[in-house]
């Protein structure tokens, strides 16, 4: 899944905060990002201060049982009133009557929407309905280790300018062939190189991410840098896989590891997980998304650095996502559900979560605090930001209907490619037929 929480699968955090014995509301409140706890422990905190006729009893689930427990809650119709919502799950739950419309509370408000970075608003509105109001946002970067870029020669500077294209890979798979070494110390340049006894990649190809329909930090990159697009826009109804663009795209990552052996093979990388293999010190370079810095700088063993993303044909792309909290339709405390969504989408919420260094949050001043309180930790971060503040650089997350089915429709076809049991030309556009008929 895109923007998967760092939080381990059968840790389950629960804090009761309250500043008032009399308190007439009481609120649940469930996020799945672990290491977001402190911030938004202390965001309820101020929160509760300012309305203390409210309790907000803060839930952390990890990913996998969130979302299964989420809906099991729904049904049983005992779900927490307010919940860490996705881009990729919400519009199943507006269809089903599942989410609190706040449009009318917007604007009966005056909430303003545009203190947000541009187009993440957006991103929560459907049929002039809203579910949510933006907490933070994603860019993908390119992850380097730094030991073995100077071992190879290569400077620092020169993977901010790194050149991609679907046809040669252009500078960026010149670089990803020579951080490839086998295990008599031979590169990917050299004709000696042999594929079958790999001692370092040059570069994790997320094959795990990339089996899902969006790519966001693996191979959408790329795809959208020669000037394809996902779909007709926000809510499209007609995909693009079977574009040669795309199609040419995603044979040459497969075959990074599949003809060059440039990249660990899919069944490695499921086992263990992209950011954990990276930190352990076996590939010298990853596409990760801003959320999951934290996390490798916390658990590699060797120094970390951060370049922007290679550019492509039409320039340099990264998928902007976010997160949003929304009610759940069944509370019976919409009011005060209101208030505390409200006060986390603030900017006084903002800020608190920005300097705690973990994600950028969707309001300027929050994000610049975060990338200031990161950068202190010795690790440059501002790649993130570059390329949410370069016009043209960033594309909205392909919010859509039918997700689920196009998920089950794109994944078995994609791990065929990155398997090797088919070609993408030969798999993609009959499945983007599948994709497309599910909305006629």
């Amino acid at each position: 899944m895109p923007r998967i929480a760092l939080a381990p699968l059968a840790v389950t955090a629960a804090l009761a905060l309250s500043t008032s014995a009399s308190a007439q509301t009481t609120l649940t409140y469930w996020l799945w990002e672990a290491a977001q706890l402190p911030g938004y422990t202390q965001c309820v905190k101020n929160f509760q201060t300012a309305n203390p006729d409210i309790t907000v009893k803060v839930e952390q689930l990890a990913w996998d049982s969130y979302w299964t427990s989420l809906q099991t809650r729904m049904v049983a119709g005992n779900a927490p009133d307010v919940f860490t919502d996705h881009l990729a799950k919400y519009p199943t739950f507006a269809a089903n009557n599942q989410l609190v419309d706040i449009a009318p509370l917007v604007a009966r408000d005056k909430v303003p929407t545009n203190i947000y970075y541009a187009g993440l608003a957006d991103l929560w509105t459907h049929n002039k309905a809203r579910y949510g109001l933006p907490k933070d946002f994603d860019t993908i970067a390119l992850f380097y280790n730094k030991n073995m870029v100077k071992a190879a020669g290569i400077s620092e500077a020169s993977l901010n300018n790194l050149t991609w294209n679907p046809d040669n890979g252009g500078s960026f798979a010149q670089t990803i062939a020579k951080l490839s070494l086998d295990k008599n110390g031979n590169n990917g340049l050299s004709a000696k190189y042999d594929k079958s006894a790999v001692k370092q990649y040059g570069f994790l190809a997320n094959y795990t991410d990339g089996a899902d329909p969006y790519g966001q930090n693996s191979w959408s990159a790329l795809a959208v840098s020669t000037g394809w697009n996902f779909n007709n826009g926000l809510w499209g109804n007609k995909y693009n896989y079977q574009d040669p663009r795309y199609v040419k795209t995603m044979q040459w990552y497969a075959d990074l590891s599949l003809k060059q052996g440039f990249a660990p093979p899919y069944a490695s990388v499921p086992t263990v997980g992209s950011e954990t293999l990276f930190s352990s010190g076996k590939v010298a370079l990853d596409f990760l998304g801003s959320w999951q810095t934290s996390g490798v700088l916390k658990n590699a063993s060797f120094p970390v650095g951060v370049a922007l993303l290679p550019t492509g044909p039409q320039g340099r792309r990264s998928m902007f996502n976010g997160l949003a909290d929304s009610i759940w339709a069944g509370s019976k405390n919409k009011d005060a559900a209101w208030k505390l969504v409200k006060y986390l989408a603030s900017p006084a919420c903002a800020n608190v979560i920005g300097a705690q260094g973990v994600v950028f949050p969707a309001i300027q001043s929050g994000a610049l605090k975060s990338e200031s309180v990161q950068n202190a930790r010795g690790t440059s971060v501002s790649a993130f930001l570059k390329e949410a503040n370069t016009k043209g650089t960033t594309f909205l997350f392909p919010i859509t209907d039918n997700a689920p089915q196009i998920a089950n429709l794109m994944k078995p076809a994609l791990q065929s490619i990155f398997t090797g049991q088919a070609k993408a030309a030969d798999v993609l556009p009959g499945v983007n037929t599948q994709v497309n008929s599910l909305f006629r």
